[in-house]
């Protein structure tokens, strides 16, 4: 691995590889002492051209604990506000030694364009670019599933998730559709049609309009393991994409009643920040299925996975034995 751009990149011994990476740094982090030598002297710069709170510092919590030194870049503030360019940006960074670029922005392809244009030679890993893609956040959901569903290991052959809400403007949607499919799941995406993308058709998912029929284990694969409700993104709509948000939550919303009717074992999902009220009830996000706490926690692990397999420039395995070995002592 050189770059973590799209989900869509990784195949089922990478993902597998980095989750289990994961894993033993995730047992790390039960000690005493949190920090790892391993990045120590390399300097990671969180580069968001967005607002941002969990990914941030989640990204930020991962890199320090890996003895990291972290240059945390806001477009607020600076000279981007002034006009300034990705370009230029760039070659700044790399003027002042940065190690990995960890890049959040609100066009689609932006980290790609980074990572390709030879503006820098250092890894660049996506945390969100427009509606296209969220690799970690991917990531750090197929760890919280495979924990709750796996026991933790191999990856998540012959479950059904099942993820509700916006997927027009979801980059974790289109995210996680890739990602599940390769770790060997079913997905099924539940929308009203105004929210579902031109062309989802050719997604590897089902496809329903009925939160209920899915519920209930109508769709094709069945009853479901997994909900994730979607955050209904209001700053990225133009116009009115269902009547009103009464009419939205009686439909699409995930409520204490629904919440009862999953199986025993189903776990529910939010990658968060989370709209209670609309897209799910204070009843359901905070019921003990709820795994969205769960979900900010792991990701600090996935992403110190992640920085660490890129920097160390290790396959995922190698880095996942050395991990357990560092552990151990």
């Amino acid at each position: 691995m050189r770059h973590l751009l799209d989900a869509g990149d990784l195949s089922r011994d990478e993902a597998v590889g980095l989750l289990d990476v994961a894993e033993a740094m995730a047992r790390t982090q039960s000690r005493q002492i949190k920090k790892l030598p391993a990045l120590r002297g390399l300097t990671v710069v969180n580069l968001f051209f967005e607002d941002s709170t969990r990914t941030r510092i989640s990204f930020e919590a991962a890199a320090k604990r890996l003895s990291a030194d972290v240059i945390n870049f806001s477009a607020k503030g600076s000279s981007v506000s002034k006009g300034e360019s990705l370009k230029d940006t760039a070659q700044t960074l790399r003027a002042i030694g940065a190690d990995a670029v960890v890049v959040r922005h609100s066009a689609s392809g932006a980290p790609h364009r980074l990572a390709h244009a030879g503006w820098i030679d250092t890894p660049v890993v996506n945390a969100g670019d427009g509606t296209h893609q969220h690799p970690t956040q991917a990531l750090l959901d197929a760890f919280t599933l495979r924990r709750h569903l796996a026991d933790g290991t191999g990856d998540l052959q012959g479950r059904h998730v099942v993820l509700v809400g916006d997927v027009l403007h979801s980059r974790v949607a289109r995210s996680n559709v890739q990602l599940l499919h390769t770790l060997g799941a079913r997905v099924t995406l539940v929308a009203p049609p105004t929210l579902l993308p031109v062309g989802v058709e050719d997604w590897t998912c089902d496809v329903s309009f009925d939160l209920d029929t899915a519920v209930d284990g109508g769709a094709p694969a069945g009853a479901p393991d997994a909900v994730m409700m979607l955050r209904v993104q209001r700053e990225r709509m133009t116009s009115g994409y269902f009547p009103s948000e009464r009419e939205y939550a009686r439909r699409y919303g995930l409520d204490r009643a629904r919440v009862d009717r999953l199986p025993e074992h189903a776990i529910v999902m939010h990658p968060g920040p989370m709209n209670r009220g609309l897209e799910i009830s204070a009843e359901a996000a905070d019921s003990p299925r709820s795994t969205v706490v769960e979900q900010v926690a792991n990701g600090v692990s996935v992403r110190m996975a992640v920085l660490y397999t890129l920097l160390a420039g290790q396959d995922p395995a190698q880095a996942a034995a050395d991990i357990t070995r560092t552990e151990t002592r």
